[in-house]
């Protein structure tokens, strides 16, 4: 399973072939913020519960020819369902952080740049 780091999503928005962002958590949230261009499928709940189906029966809104990247709260739960993904075939990353990375990073906070260092190291 892979992860992506908040600057290496940003990069990867100004290729030519830009990943697929899949947001898992409820749409009430995605509604307040989101990634730009990304989709909501709002299965958080039930993954953090443990529940696959709900993901699994909207996999046919994911894209399989375009590299995806997973955004939930803090990447936690994302996390499983990026391992669901990579066991289905897609070519899937968690964003680290989850929305809470992304939005340090995009506000520069000291808080982001800390924990960027400490996910370059491990």
């Amino acid at each position: 399973m892979t992860r992506l780091l908040p600057s290496e999503l940003d990069e990867r928005f100004s290729a030519n072939d830009p990943p697929f962002v899949l947001d898992i958590r409820p749409a009430s949230d995605y509604g307040d913020d989101a990634i730009e261009g990304s989709y909501n499928v709002p299965v958080y709940h039930e993954l953090r519960g443990g529940d696959e189906t709900s993901l699994r029966d909207r996999l046919d809104e994911v894209p399989s020819d375009r590299d995806v990247v997973v955004v939930c709260k803090m990447g936690i739960v994302a996390k499983r369902a990026t391992s669901l993904l990579d066991d289905e075939g897609y070519d899937a990353a968690t964003l680290a952080g989850g929305m809470s990375g992304w939005n340090g990073y995009r506000n520069g906070t000291l808080g982001y740049k800390i924990r960027s260092l400490v996910w370059r190291l491990f």
